[in-house]
């Protein structure tokens, strides 16, 4: 059959046409994907192959007032894996799980969740990231990675711990100064992308391999690492004594405000903090609150010499007891003192008396009084979760609530608050804010902020303050609280026994107990303030007995660092300087034998290389006393090893960072 040939081009001009217009169709979408849709599908296609990672810089370090590292962050291995390149995930998590610290199950889980990117183990210490490079050598091992991150250590362990707080992932602060001052301390978040190939494997070791130098400021804290490790010490001898269910103990200088050491127990490590309970992270000293019982008594006095209700040589008359709106309060003793001056009321924290000049000055005055030493409101430190304390509304007390508040029953105040309040008085009355912060520091070292002392108010004169003074330290002198006084040195203080609060508050826990001393000196230039509050202690409860101690315990020493000149000698003992720590010195080979040891003494140990906390239970264990500077691991001690000394005898060691 012949086609003829204008059929032929015909189809040929059909097929032309249709070519041209496929040509056309297919030019113009491509200029429209290309022009109209090429950026959302550019964007679209990064999205596939592009992850965002955020990288945290270094935390600011945090240092104690004369620059020893309390907090510090270093870089750390991160380890993640891409579950798309395991080959077997059940072997793969039986050999990580040992060395990682996670169970099997658990890692195996999140190999096989789907995703192209997991993270196995945040900010690993350095032996567990070489254990894991190295099995990755032995076994081939494909699909784990390493990132490296901040990661914050704390090398004093549980010194401060509560002040300090911790740091959670993602260098978030949980606790402590670590969450109160994060935005300030925090490092700087740096957004980067991360390109993936077509199994979303991420193609980023280049890019995490650098990490930023420190963005946060560093802070410098008023604590003063030394004394915070005599505080330490001789809290953790008196709950080991008292078998106390916790305490807290505050150190303040009276004329600036610092807070020079805050500690608590139960402690916690917050290089472990997983391992402790939410109770053990709380700082006591501003978080929880309880009645202070005859400490408070140092508030009334004040408020009734002031107002003039009362005299130092004024005589009472005592019969044991006092009938208020129909409830009979009587003295701790239950004894019956007779014919006493106020002076003796105090020294000898007499119920009847405090009651008495309390019903004199009257609700409103008190009240007013009370809350003018900074009671009723939080005081303004930076610490979080600080409480604010109970008192009563002026307007709607009874005799009887005038009564129990004169003997600093039916509120509640805080530790911190106390403090402040005793302090007050050894500062003239003036009541200064409590600060725990000395300076902020750029990265490069310069001064960012720096804070002087804030004054709240003149609770009383300096005249009514002198002269509560000088019959605080009858207290401690002749009173109850002969056990706080401290050879060679005036301190003033009151002791305080008080019933332990039910925990909803209503009625008191029958046998249990809260003792307590707040003192302060000496006297004639007073340096330092102090509270020691013991909580719920086995068998003896007074606090004269077991608190007081602590107090003197505490201050022999400090007097002793911060080289307080003695009332009975004209020599000035020798300042413990941490400038004198010397360069470290190579361990000296072994002498030989030791030299045999006189009946009565022991031999000195060497230290070197041993951290604050092993030297100071070596050097105890032996009896002798211990004297830090500076923190990390011992370089140098004040006797050298293998010298046979005699049990007390004191032994300064300097220690300085790893």
């Amino acid at each position: 059959m012949k086609v003829m040939p204008g059929a032929i081009q015909k189809r040929l001009a059909w097929f032309l046409m249709l070519t041209i217009l496929a040509l056309t169709g297919l030019t113009a979408r491509i200029a429209w994907i290309q022009l109209g849709e090429g950026e959302r599908l550019s964007a679209r296609v990064q999205d596939q192959l592009r992850e965002n990672r955020i990288i945290q810089s270094p935390r600011g370090t945090i240092y104690d007032r004369t620059g020893r590292e309390l907090a510090v962050s270093s870089m750390s291995k991160s380890l993640y894996a891409n579950p798309r390149e395991i080959k077997d995930a059940d072997m793969l998590a039986e050999l990580l799980a040992p060395i990682i610290g996670m169970k099997a199950d658990n890692i195996k889980n999140r190999l096989i969740a789907g995703a192209s990117f997991v993270w196995l183990r945040r900010t690993l210490e350095p032996e567990q990231a070489a254990a894991v490079i190295a099995l990755i050598k032995e076994h081939q091992l494909t699909g784990l990675g390493f990132i490296e991150e901040s990661k914050r250590y704390y090398p004093n362990d549980g010194l401060a711990a509560q002040v300090l707080g911790f740091v959670g992932t993602d260098d978030v602060g949980l606790e402590g100064l670590e969450m109160a001052l994060d935005k300030r301390i925090k490092g700087r978040e740096l957004k980067q992308a991360i390109d993936t190939d077509s199994y979303g494997t991420p193609i980023f070791s280049s890019i995490f391999s650098f990490i930023p130098k420190k963005q946060g400021q560093s802070v410098y804290l008023t604590i003063d690492s030394t004394i915070q490790y005599i505080v330490e010490r001789a809290l953790d001898k008196a709950m080991e004594q008292t078998e106390a269910k916790a305490a807290t103990v505050i150190i303040m200088n009276p004329k600036t405000g610092e807070i020079l050491a805050m500690a608590n127990r139960p402690n916690y490590n917050p290089n472990q903090f997983g391992q402790y309970s939410p109770e053990e992270w709380k700082n006591r000293a501003v978080s929880v609150v309880y009645e202070p019982g005859s400490t408070f008594k140092a508030v009334i006095a004040a408020a009734a010499l002031e107002e003039g209700k009362v005299r130092p040589d004024e005589k009472f008359i005592d019969k044991g007891y006092v009938e208020i709106s129909g409830r009979r309060i009587k003295n701790w003793s239950g004894d019956s003192y007779g014919e006493i001056t106020f002076m003796d009321i105090i020294k000898d924290s007499i119920n009847t008396g405090f009651v008495e000049v309390g019903m004199r000055v009257g609700a409103a005055k008190l009240t007013n009084y009370v809350r003018a030493f900074g009671f009723g409101n939080t005081t303004g430190i930076e610490l979080p979760g600080e409480e604010a304390g109970i008192l009563f509304d002026p307007k709607e007390m009874r005799d009887s609530d005038i009564a129990t508040m004169s003997i600093g029953q039916s509120i509640a105040v805080t530790p911190l608050q106390l403090t402040a309040a005793i302090a007050a008085i050894a500062n003239d009355g003036v009541l200064l804010q409590p600060r725990i912060i000395k300076e902020y520091r750029h990265e490069d070292g310069t001064l960012a902020e720096s804070f002087d002392p804030v004054v709240v108010r003149q609770a009383v004169s300096s005249e009514t303050a002198r002269t509560l003074t000088m019959m605080l330290e009858k207290v401690v002198s002749e009173g109850g609280a002969k056990r706080a006084a401290v050879q060679g040195y005036r301190f003033a203080g009151k002791t305080g026994t008080a019933e332990k609060l039910k925990p909803g508050g209503q009625g008191y826990l029958e046998g249990r107990y809260i003792a307590s001393f707040a003192g302060f000196g000496p006297v004639e230039d007073p340096q330092v303030a102090a509270l020691i509050v013991l909580d719920d202690p086995a068998g003896i409860y007074y606090g004269g007995q077991i608190a007081a101690p602590v107090f003197n315990d505490i201050m022999t020493q400090v007097m002793r660092y911060l080289n307080v000149r003695p009332n009975d000698t004209n020599q000035v003992l020798p300042p413990v300087k941490p400038a004198a720590v010397q360069p470290y010195a190579a361990p000296v080979p072994d002498p030989g034998p030791p030299p045999v040891v006189p009946p009565g003494q022991v031999l000195m140990p060497a230290l070197a290389g041993k951290t604050i906390r092993e030297a100071a239970d070596l050097l105890h264990s032996l009896e002798l006393t211990f004297v830090p500077v500076g923190t990390g691991v011992a370089i140098k001690q004040s006797v050298t090893a293998n010298t046979p000394v005699k049990p007390g005898t004191e032994i300064i060691v300097y220690f300085e960072p790893r």
